[in-house]
C-alpha cells in the first residue's frame, strides 16, 4: 500500500483541524476550538481511489500544522518528504487572504512541489454567508486549484473534492516511482 504525506497549513483559526477531522473521519476534539500545538498527525486509509490496480490503496498521513508562526522553526522538518500541501483559509478574513501567500511561498515554492500538488481551500465556517464566486486571488495563488468548503451545506461535495485531490497525489507518486524504476533499469 502506498503512503502519502499531505500537509494542512494556513492561518490560525482557518479550520485546518476541522477539515482534517472531517476528511479522516476522526471525532477527536470535534466540539470546541483548541489551537494545534506544532503539528497533529492523523492517518487516513483509502482502500481504493479508483485508479489502476497498482494504486489500489493509499495510507495518507494528514499533518495538521499549527497556524501559529511561533512554530516556524519546525516547518523544515514538517515539510520533509511531503507529497502535497493543502492551504486552508477563511475567505471572510482579509488578513487570511494576505497570509496565504506566505504559506504558499514557505510550503510549496521552497520544496520541489508542483502546483498540482497544492490545493487551496476557502473554508466557510458554520453560519457564515460566504460569497463563493467573487474571490480574487493574487498571482501565483490564482493558478492553484481552489475549492470552497462549507461542511454545513455541502459536506459530500467537499469530501469528493478531497478524494479527487488525493487521487491526483497518488497518480503523481506512482508516476514518480515508475520514472525512478525506469532510471534504475536503463
Amino acid at each position: 500500500m502506498l503512503r502519502a504525506k499531505v500537509l494542512l497549513v494556513g492561518p490560525r483559526e482557518s479550520g485546518k483541524s476541522v477539515l482534517a477531522n472531517f476528511v479522516s473521519e476522526s471525532t477527536e476534539g470535534i466540539c470546541s476550538y483548541s489551537p494545534t500545538q506544532g503539528v497533529r498527525i492523523l492517518e487516513y486509509e483509502k482502500p481504493s481511489l479508483g485508479g489502476s490496480s497498482k494504486g489500489a490503496g493509499c495510507r495518507f498521513e494528514l499533518w495538521d500544522c499549527s497556524g501559529d508562526q511561533k512554530f516556524e522553526t519546525c516547518w523544515p522538518a514538517l515539510m520533509k518528504d511531503s507529497h502535497g500541501v493543502i492551504i486552508i483559509f477563511n475567505p471572510e478574513l482579509p488578513s487570511h487572504l494576505k497570509e496565504i501567500e506566505m504559506w504558499y511561498s514557505c510550503f510549496v515554492q521552497q520544496q520541489p512541489l508542483l502546483d498540482s500538488q497544492c490545493l487551496l481551500v476557502a473554508h466557510h465556517k458554520p453560519g457564515s454567508a460566504g460569497d463563493t464566486e467573487n474571490l480574487s486571488l493574487a498571482y501565483p495563488l490564482n493558478k492553484l486549484k481552489l475549492i470552497h468548503s462549507n461542511l454545513e451545506e455541502d459536506p459530500e461535495d467537499v469530501r469528493m473534492e478531497f478524494i479527487k485531490y488525493f487521487r491526483s497525489i497518488v497518480t503523481i507518486i506512482n508516476e514518480s516511482r515508475e520514472r525512478e524504476e525506469m532510471s534504475i533499469i536503463s
